[in-house]
């Protein structure tokens, strides 16, 4: 599939829709946000009022120079050092979820029900100042919003579309979610607290806030992205360690070799499949003529594939030397949550790989994987332990 690919990195469907397969055309998209917007919410929604306030804090719905107003805002708030200060409470959720599993069943667990679906929801709503007493309704918005991703998914493959998915799917939303963080994000402008929300709301650049819209839309994107991200890269990477088990052991031996897995991960199984743009004046991409008002998918899983950048793409090979992958994004949309989903990764798969000798995937229980098109990860991960 690839030699087609690599032949013709940018490709248009019938319906007008443009595939972008190579990595140097996708760096070059992610580039130029003046012909290639992130904003497609007008292609679900049209021009109405929901379309123009969707992305008021979304850093993945805007373009310069918003964009770049609201990243450096953010990033006042949202910084590396309030990151890593977040991993002995990674450590210890992970010992807390495992020894549920253990105690629940012996010989083996669920890895996405027990560990890889909990995990992200209760780091980032601790993040956020969410109480432990809510955790519980966290899991079910972020429940709706996968059952509703599906729902798109299952439209899009007959090719015909359904209003309600969307509107809920693609924009990923739940309102009851909404109201609960608004209520959150007010409070804290009245009595700051020693968490993330009370950062945000209280962030200024150059005398410039963030809007209560602003910082529960940046509030709900960390939840969707961050948690549906970081919940199939775990489940990636044991899933890569289980089809190369010389380099479960290795790891196991060595749990410095973590931050190499979870970059090959990221290229080898990409948790983020497609990406999507809008292109707002007519261009060229690789030779083809792409029109304004086009909608661009950038498959990211087959541009860490291009044999033009990575020396035998189709490897496992966690000790490459460089790794440009397109995991994370690229320029100015580099996932500001990167550093959150590595160290989640780097600390679940060697407490994993400490606590269970052995750690296998059961042959006659195998995977399910989620049925949305650009998110590979699995919906479903029994593993054995003895």
């Amino acid at each position: 599939m690839w030699d087609e690919q690599a032949e013709h990195p940018v490709k248009i469907d019938e319906n007008g829709m443009v595939h972008v397969y190579g990595h140097a055309e996708t760096v070059e998209v992610y580039g130029d946000p003046r012909n290639y917007s992130n904003n497609i919410a007008p292609q679900f929604l049209g021009d109405t009022e929901d379309a123009g306030e969707f992305n008021s804090g979304s850093l993945l719905q805007s373009d310069p120079p918003h964009h770049t107003k609201l990243r450096k805002i953010i990033s006042r708030a949202f910084t590396p050092r309030m990151v890593a200060g977040l991993e002995p409470r990674i450590v210890e959720i992970t010992h807390e979820l495992l020894g549920a599993a253990d105690a629940e069943e012996a010989g083996g667990f669920e890895m996405v029900d027990d560990l890889t679906y909990p995990l992200p929801v209760i780091v980032i709503a601790e993040l956020l100042g969410i109480p432990h007493s809510d955790r519980g309704l966290f899991k079910k918005w972020v429940d709706q919003m996968l059952a509703a991703a599906g729902v798109m998914a299952a439209d899009d493959s007959t090719g015909e579309q359904s209003e309600d998915a969307d509107t809920a799917a693609a924009l990923r939303r739940v309102p009851e979610m909404l109201a609960y963080l608004h209520e959150h994000a007010a409070d804290r402008r009245r009595k700051p607290r020693a968490d993330l929300l009370s950062e945000l709301v209280h962030a200024e650049v150059d005398g410039a806030r963030l809007s209560d819209d602003a910082v529960v839309d940046f509030a709900n994107e960390l939840l969707v992205v961050g948690h549906g991200t970081t919940t199939a890269l775990l489940g990636n990477m044991l899933l890569c360690l289980d089809a190369h088990p010389q380099e479960m052991e290795r790891l196991r031996k060595d749990p410095a070799r973590a931050p190499g897995v979870t970059e090959e991960t990221l290229r080898f199984l990409s948790p983020i499949a497609g990406s999507y743009r809008l292109a707002t004046a007519d261009t060229e991409l690789a030779g083809v003529r792409v029109s304004q008002g086009q909608l661009l998918t950038l498959w990211l899983g087959a541009a860490n594939r291009d044999e033009r950048v990575f020396e035998q793409p189709h490897v496992f090979d966690p000790d490459r030397t460089t790794n440009p992958h397109l995991g994370f994004g690229r320029g100015i949309h580099f996932c500001l949550g990167a550093p959150l989903a590595r160290l989640e990764a780097r600390v679940a798969v060697n407490i994993l790989l400490d606590r269970y000798p052995t750690l296998r995937t059961d042959p006659d229980n195998p995977p399910e994987f989620l049925p949305i098109p650009d998110l590979i990860g699995t919906s479903k991960l029994p593993l054995l332990t003895g």
